[in-house]
């Protein structure tokens, strides 16, 4: 608790009380503070004796008159959020899969002074294409919030540093799946994707289904682990 005081102090501190006084009637900073640790502690996963993971995206839900409030400060209130979320991690023996991002929203079913705070693991996304072959790429991966260029012959996915595209989650194997891009040099919708799983533990889901292989378009989603890719196919006169 004495952590969570100090969160409201320096919140205080920093805009002179202002932020105190906006929200007297409504949802208080350090309600939003603890409702984001228990996120982590509700769903930390064991991943060994000394790790456990926890969610590292964050998005706080709130009225609509609490977030007109809050919209003057919601940039310093999330950095100190964030710094909260870091601090209680390091006190609980915590791990983060990637960098942590937390955002401010509206719900329409919330009334002035609630709030709702909901949280997901993101997995850092690492991959060795350079930002100019990302622009003249015919096809790519979307993975949480990155491009991936799908190119021939084929871009290995998993947790490995072998791997085309790394993702840092658990779930995901060193070597997890192959996305194989057929050599056509026709129009970039003629492109022949498929996506192989390499004997991975846990397998993939594509389009909901779980197969082995699978014959890819536009708009097909493969999830492995906790992350989601979709496919996204570049019309050939959109190409730099």
């Amino acid at each position: 608790m004495r952590g969570l005081q100090r969160f409201e102090q320096r919140l205080e501190e920093m805009i002179s009380g202002a932020f105190a006084r906006a929200f007297r009637s409504a949802v208080q900073p350090v309600e939003i503070a603890a409702a984001l640790q228990r996120e982590c502690d509700n769903n930390a996963q064991i991943l060994s004796r000394e790790r456990r993971l926890v969610p590292n995206d964050f998005h706080v839900e709130l009225a609509g008159s609490d977030l007109e409030r809050l919209a003057p400060y919601d940039s310093a209130m999330a950095e100190e959020l964030v710094a909260q979320v870091q601090q209680h991690a390091r006190e609980q023996g915590y791990s983060f899969p990637g960098p942590i991002t937390l955002s401010f929203e509206e719900a329409e079913d919330l009334t002035t002074g609630r709030f709702r705070v909901r949280g997901r693991v993101q997995a850092k996304v690492t991959g060795h294409a350079s930002p100019t072959q990302v622009r003249r790429a015919r096809a790519f991966l979307e993975v949480n919030g990155t491009r991936q260029p799908l190119q021939a012959p084929g871009v290995v996915v998993g947790r490995g540093t072998d791997a085309d595209v790394r993702i840092n989650d658990p779930g995901v194997s060193r070597r997890h799946i192959e996305f194989r891009v057929g050599e056509d040099a026709g129009r970039a919708a003629d492109l022949r994707i498929e996506v192989h799983d390499l004997g991975s533990t846990n397998g993939m889901l594509v389009d909901g289904q779980k197969v082995p292989r699978a014959r890819l378009h536009d708009g097909s989603v493969v999830r492995i682990g906790t992350t989601t890719l979709t496919v996204r196919v570049v019309e050939e006169d959109h190409v730099v």
